[in-house]
């Protein structure tokens, strides 16, 4: 009989959503500038990690 396992990979998001509100706080953004830095943050991200690999 197989056992069923259960992976929560729920770690790196929560490291995505701290290092998010670290960058507004540090930064002193804005409501719309936060927002704008949900969509645009990880794209630099993904592109400065992209070029390390």
């Amino acid at each position: 009989m197989d056992k069923i396992r259960i992976e929560q990979h729920g770690f790196t998001g929560v490291v995505w959503v701290i290092g998010w509100l670290f960058s507004i706080g540090f930064l002193q953004m804005g409501f719309w500038k936060a927002i704008l830095a949900i969509i645009v943050w990880p794209y630099f991200l993904g592109s400065h990690f992209a070029a390390l690999v």
